[in-house]
C-alpha cells in the first residue's frame, strides 16, 4: 500500500484528495469479464461559457483545423488505392502544376460538408441563430510568426445565445474530420509481390479492401521513393530500407490508427504469426506498460510476441465516418509465432493488470485551454503520460466543462503527470478588450460588420475570439492571442474609443516569487515604467494568474513584454550524482560562484530526493540539474551549463539521444536478445529504447553521454546483419575462376578478413541470355561495417575483370559520386601544390555523414590498422595508446569534457539536429572566455565557442547551435515554433528563489 504521508509537502500539493483504486475492467478473448474501470468519462454534451452569463446573445469566431496542408500521394507512385481514394487525394487531369494541396477535392468536399452543417444549424435553431463560415489564407503580421502561412484556414462565426453557440461549437468540432493526417506503413518487396507476375498479391489487395470498407480510411500502396545513385549508397546503410513499398493511409487519428495495425497484423499473418486478443480497461493500457513501455518490451522479449495497443485518446473527437467501424478501446492485440506465446504474454498482462494499485487525482484546467490542448498539443500529452506510465482523461472537445483526471501506480508520477500537463496550459493564454465609451463620431459595427472582423481575426491571429456588447474575449496561444491584439488595435472603431483591457497568464505557483521579485519589487518596477496594473490571481494547488491590465494598448503590451522577460526560463540536463559534491563543493562554494557569476540559480535533485530508490534505472537518469533564471538573462543558462559540465568527465558527460534506423521486422529479433543489450547499455553507460509496436517505426533510440553514444551506436549495430547481392553474366573463363580453389583463397577469405564481408556464390537463371551462365554473390556483414561495403564491392570486381568480367554489366554494384567537374585532370599535374582531394570518409553510424577532421589524425599505420567501416577499431587504439587498454572506464583519466567533445556526435548534431530542443530557436552557442562578451542584443557573439570548434558551426539560418539535450527556454523573442516553449516544471518539487546577484 502506498503511503503517501511519507512524501514531503504532500498536503500542501492536495495530496490528500487522492486515493488508491484497485478497480479495473479486464477479460480475455474468449471469457470477457465486465469490471467497472477506475476512470469514468463524464456524460452528456450539455456547456457553458465560463466568460459569459447565459442567455447573453454573444458572436463567437473559431478555426477549424481541417489539416488543408496535407498532400495527397504523387500519382505516378500509385501501384494500388482503396476505392474512390485515388479521386478523393490526387488533383484531376488537365489541373496545372504547382496547385496547392488545399484544392484537393478531398479538402474541397470537407469543407463544402461544413457549410451543409451550419446551414442545417441555422435552420434548426431558429431565426436568433446565425453561421457563416469563411476560407482564406492569414497574412503575414509583422514581428509575429505563426508557422505556415500558405495553408487555407477555414473560419466559423457564430452568433446567438451564449450557451447555444458554445453548444454549436462543440457540434462542429465532433461532426468534421478536423484531425486528418497520414499514417505509413513499409513493406518489404518480397511479402506482398507475386514473383511471377511482378505484381501485387490478389490477397493482399483484397486485404486492404477489406480495411478500408471497415475503417473507411483511404489506403495507397506506392513505388518505393526515389534514390539518387550517384551520392545515396555511398556506404550508407538505410538507402537498403528505401527499396521498401509504402503503404499510406489517410483519415482521422482514430480511423488512420486503426487501419494503420490492421495493416501491420496483416504483415504479421502474411509471416505466419498468430493472432489472438484481450480486452484491459484503457486507462490501465499506460500503467501497464510502464515507463518508456518498459514492461510490455519485457514481455515481448521473453514471450517472442508482438502487442498492438489502441490510441490512448479515443472518443476526444466525436466524428466518424459514416459506415466505419471503430476499434474497441479496450482491445489489445496481440500476434507470436506460436499460441502457446501468446498465452504466456497474456498471462503476463493479466498479472500486470492485477497487481496494479493505481491513484486518481483530478485538476482543474480552463475549459478553452483543455480544448487547445487537444488540438494543438495531445501528442506532448502522449509523450508525458508515455514517460511517467500514467494516464490522462481528458474530457470530450468542446465539452466546456469537468475537470482532467490523472491516474497512475505512484504518487511521484502522478505528480510529474498533473505539473507537465498543468505547464502545457500555461502555454496558452487569454485576454479581454471591454470598450468602454465608444467615439460617437464613428458608426457602430452592424451584425455582418462584426461577423467580418471577428473572421478576419481569427484567421491572420489563429486565436478563438467571442463578442458581445463591444466586447472582445480572446483565447489561444500566446503568439495567437499577442497577434489578435494587435489586428484588434488597427480597427478604427476600437482605436478611436476609450477601452480597458487585460491579459491573463498562467504559471506554476513555485515561479510566484520568482516573478514578483523581493516584496514584490520586480512588478512594482513594470507597473510603475508601463502604466498597467498586475494582479496575482490564485487558480489551483498548482497553477496561478498573472493579470496584465492597462488602458492604452502600447503600455499594456509594453508590460506583457516585461512580465514575459522576468518569466522563468530553465534548461535542465543529467549529470550523475557522484559528482553532485564536487560541482557544489564545500559550503557551497563552487555552484555559489557560478550562480553569483550569472546571476542563474542551480538546484541539483539526487535518486532520493525524486523518490527513486529502488525503483528502476530509468528514473536514476532523468534530468537532476535544473537552472533557472529569468527570460531576460536566458543567454547565461547555457553557459552555466558548460561550467558545471567542466568538471564531469568525458564519458558522463552531456546526455544526448541518437536515432538509428533499423528495420523494424527485426526489431522482434534484436527484443529476443534483451539480455545481451542491457549488457550493452551498462557497458558504455547508455540506454537504448525501441519504438512502440503499433508505431511502426525503423527509429531506435540510443540516448546516454555523448562520449559513449557513438561507440554503443557501433556495438549494437554489430548485431545488425545485412546482404547485399550483385549478379552478373559468367563467360566460360571466369566461370571457372568462381569455382576454383584461387576464388576462395584470394577474394572470399580476404574479404571476410580485411573488410569483415561474408561472400556467398550461387548461380540464377539468365532469362536475357540462357547460353551465358549469371552468378549471384551475396556480400553479408554487419550494420556497422557497411562503410566497406562499396570497398569490397570494387576489391571483388577489380579481382574478377581480368578474368573476363564485364563491370558494365554488373548489377548490384555501387556507383562512386563524382566531385567538382576539374577533379579527373588533376591526376595528369602531379606536384606538391596540388593534390587530389580525397573523398570524405565513409562511416559506420547510419546517423552522420563524415566524421569532420578525424581523417588528419589518420596515417598510413591508423589505415592498416582500422579496418574499412569499423569504428570501434580506431577508437580502442588509440584509447589503448593513451591509457594501455581499450575499456570504457580507462577514458575517464579525461578531466574535460569540453576538450575532448566527441566529434562525431557534434557532425551528427550538425546535419540531424538530433540534440536541438523545439522550444529553443536561438541556438546558443559559448564563448572562450571565462566572461561572455554580449553583443547588442544580449545573446553572446557567435564568434566566442569554446565548447566545439569553428569547423562544426552550424550554417543554417541561426548561425550557431547550442549543446543543451535538456528543457530549454530562449527569450520570449518572436518565435517562429507552433509550442510557444512555457517552461516545464515537471522535476521541480520546491519553490526557487530569485536569482542570486545584485537587484536589478
Amino acid at each position: 500500500m502506498h503511503r503517501i504521508s511519507n512524501f514531503t509537502g504532500s498536503a500542501r500539493h492536495g495530496w490528500e484528495k487522492m486515493t488508491p483504486s484497485m478497480g479495473f475492467g479486464m477479460s480475455r478473448s474468449h471469457n470477457e469479464i465486465p469490471i467497472t474501470p477506475p476512470i469514468k468519462r463524464p456524460m452528456g454534451s450539455t456547456a457553458t461559457s465560463p466568460a459569459l452569463q447565459p442567455g447573453t446573445n454573444v458572436h463567437l469566431s473559431f478555426n477549424v483545423p481541417f489539416s488543408s496542408n496535407l498532400a495527397g500521394p504523387e500519382p505516378s507512385d500509385v501501384i494500388y488505392a482503396s476505392p474512390g481514394a485515388f479521386a478523393r487525394w490526387t488533383h484531376p487531369e488537365g489541373t496545372e502544376e504547382g496547385t496547392p494541396p488545399h484544392k484537393l477535392p478531398v479538402h474541397s468536399q470537407n469543407v463544402d460538408n461544413l457549410r451543409a452543417l451550419c446551414k442545417q444549424l441555422q435552420e434548426s435553431n431558429g431565426p436568433n441563430f446565425g453561421s457563416t463560415v469563411v476560407c482564406s489564407e492569414p497574412k503575414p503580421i509583422p514581428g509575429l510568426q505563426r508557422g505556415p502561412l500558405k495553408a487555407l484556414v477555414t473560419n466559423v462565426c457564430l452568433s446567438g445565445e451564449t450557451e447555444q453557440v458554445h453548444r454549436m461549437r462543440g457540434r462542429i468540432f465532433n461532426e468534421s474530420p478536423i484531425s486528418l493526417r497520414c499514417a505509413t506503413v513499409d513493406i518489404d518487396y518480397g511479402l506482398i509481390i507475386d514473383p511471377p507476375s511482378k505484381g501485387v498479391k490478389q490477397t493482399v489487395l483484397t486485404h486492404l479492401d477489406d480495411i478500408a470498407a471497415l475503417t473507411k480510411a483511404d489506403i495507397f500502396l506506392l513505388q518505393p521513393k526515389q534514390i539518387d545513385e550517384t551520392a545515396s549508397f555511398n556506404g550508407n546503410p538505410e538507402t537498403s530500407l528505401d527499396q521498401r513499398l509504402r503503404c499510406t493511409i489517410y483519415g482521422d487519428m482514430e480511423n488512420s490508427e486503426h487501419a494503420k495495425t490492421r495493416v501491420l497484423i496483416m504483415i504479421d499473418q502474411i509471416l505466419q504469426r498468430h493472432v489472438d486478443m484481450m480486452k484491459v480497461e484503457l486507462s490501465m493500457h499506460t500503467l501497464i506498460c510502464g515507463r518508456q513501455r518498459r514492461n510490455i518490451k519485457l514481455i515481448e522479449s521473453h514471450t517472442n510476441t508482438a502487442i498492438y495497443f489502441p490510441p490512448p485518446f479515443p472518443q476526444l473527437f466525436g466524428y466518424t465516418p459514416k459506415g466505419a467501424s471503430r476499434r474497441a478501446e479496450d482491445q489489445i492485440i496481440i500476434t507470436g509465432e506460436r499460441p502457446e506465446n501468446i498465452v504466456k504474454a497474456k498471462s503476463k498482462l493479466h498479472d500486470l493488470a492485477v497487481n496494479m494499485r493505481p491513484f486518481v487525482k483530478e485538476v482543474i484546467v480552463t475549459p478553452s485551454k483543455v480544448d487547445n490542448i487537444i488540438l494543438e498539443r495531445l501528442d506532448k500529452v502522449r509523450k508525458i503520460i508515455e514517460n511517467n506510465g500514467s494516464y490522462v482523461l481528458l474530457p470530450p472537445l468542446g465539452f466546456q466543462r469537468g475537470p482532467i483526471r490523472v491516474q497512475g501506480t505512484d504518487v511521484l508520477n502522478v505528480e510529474r503527470t498533473v505539473r507537465e500537463v498543468m505547464a502545457l496550459a500555461g502555454q496558452f493564454y487569454s485576454a479581454s478588450w471591454w470598450i468602454t465609451h465608444p467615439d460617437p463620431s464613428q458608426r457602430p459595427p452592424t451584425h455582418n460588420d462584426i461577423k467580418a472582423m471577428l473572421s478576419d481575426i481569427c484567421i491572420n491571429s489563429g486565436a478563438e475570439i467571442s463578442f458581445e456588447k463591444l466586447n472582445f474575449h480572446i483565447y489561444g496561444s500566446d503568439d495567437a492571442v499577442k497577434a489578435a491584439m494587435m489586428v484588434i488595435n488597427n480597427i478604427p472603431f476600437v482605436k478611436k474609443s476609450k477601452y480597458t483591457m487585460a491579459v491573463k497568464l498562467e504559471l506554476a505557483n513555485e515561479h510566484k516569487e520568482f516573478v514578483s521579485g523581493k516584496k514584490n519589487g520586480k512588478i512594482n518596477k513594470i507597473m510603475s515604467h508601463s502604466n498597467v496594473q498586475i494582479v496575482f490571481d490564485g487558480f489551483n494547488e498548482y497553477n496561478f494568474y498573472i493579470d496584465v491590465r492597462g488602458a492604452q494598448y502600447d503600455a499594456t503590451k509594453s508590460g506583457l513584454e516585461l512580465v514575459e522577460l522576468e518569466m522563468p526560463a530553465s534548461i535542465s540536463f543529467h549529470v550523475p550524482d557522484q559528482y553532485h559534491k564536487r560541482i557544489i563543493g564545500i559550503g557551497g562554494q563552487h555552484i555559489q560562484r557560478i550562480m553569483k557569476k550569472y546571476s542563474v540559480f542551480v538546484k541539483f535533485s539526487n535518486a532520493m530526493d525524486r523518490g527513486g530508490i529502488g525503483k528502476e534505472e530509468d528514473d536514476i537518469k532523468v534530468d537532476n540539474v535544473i537552472c533557472r533564471t529569468p527570460a531576460r538573462n536566458a543567454h547565461n543558462l547555457d553557459l552555466v551549463k558548460q561550467e558545471i559540465m567542466d568538471m564531469v568527465e568525458k564519458v558522463d558527460a552531456d546526455f544526448v539521444s541518437e536515432k538509428v534506423q533499423v528495420n523494424r521486422l527485426y526489431h522482434r529479433e534484436l527484443i529476443s536478445r534483451m539480455a545481451e543489450i542491457e549488457e550493452l547499455s551498462k557497458k558504455w553507460n547508455c540506454q537504448i529504447t525501441f519504438p512502440s509496436t503499433e508505431q511502426a517505426s525503423d527509429l531506435i533510440t540510443v540516448s546516454g553521454p555523448e562520449f559513449q553514444v557513438p561507440r554503443a551506436i557501433d556495438e549494437f549495430l554489430g548485431m545488425v546483419p545485412e546482404e547485399h547481392e550483385v549478379t552478373f553474366p559468367a563467360p566460360p573463363k571466369l566461370k571457372q575462376f568462381l569455382e576454383s580453389s584461387e576464388f576462395q583463397t584470394e577474394v572470399i577469405e580476404k574479404l571476410k578478413t580485411q573488410y569483415e564481408t561474408k561472400v556467398t556464390v550461387a548461380p540464377v537463371p539468365n532469362h536475357d541470355n540462357p547460353d551465358v551462365d549469371m552468378f549471384s554473390l551475396k556480400l553479408s556483414y554487419t550494420r556497422n561495417n557497411a562503410g566497406a561495403l562499396k570497398d569490397a564491392i570494387d576489391f571483388l570486381l577489380a579481382r574478377l575483370v581480368p578474368h573476363d568480367l564485364d563491370v558494365t554489366t554488373v548489377k548490384g554494384a555501387i556507383p562512386r559520386p563524382k566531385s567538382d567537374s576539374f577533379e579527373e585532370s588533376i591526376p595528369f599535374f602531379e606536384s606538391r601544390l596540388l593534390t587530389r582531394a580525397e573523398p570524405p570518409m565513409d562511416t559506420d553510424s547510419p546517423t552522420r555523414s563524415h566524421f569532420g577532421d578525424e581523417t588528419a589524425e589518420r596515417s598510413s599505420l591508423f589505415d592498416k590498422l582500422r579496418k574499412p567501416g569499423s569504428m570501434s577499431s580506431i577508437t580502442s587504439f588509440l584509447n589503448g595508446r593513451r591509457t594501455g587498454n581499450g575499456s570504457p572506464a580507462s577514458a575517464s583519466m579525461f578531466k574535460h569534457a569540453s576538450s575532448n567533445a566527441s566529434k562525431a556526435s557534434l557532425v551528427s548534431l550538425e546535419s540531424q539536429g538530433s540534440y536541438r530542443n523545439p522550444w529553443n530557436d536561438s541556438g546558443i552557442n559559448l564563448p572562450d572566455e571565462e566572461h561572455h562578451t554580449p553583443t547588442s542584443n544580449g545573446w553572446p557573439a557567435p564568434a566566442a565557442a569554446a565548447r566545439f570548434d569553428t569547423k562544426f558551426s552550424n550554417s543554417s539560418s541561426h548561425g550557431f547551435f547550442t549543446s543543451a539535450p535538456g528543457d530549454v527556454t530562449p527569450r520570449y523573442d518572436p518565435r517562429a515554433s507552433v509550442d510557444s516553449g512555457r517552461p516545464s516544471t515537471s522535476h521541480s518539487l520546491s519553490g526557487y528563489p530569485a536569482p542570486i546577484g545584485p537587484p536589478r
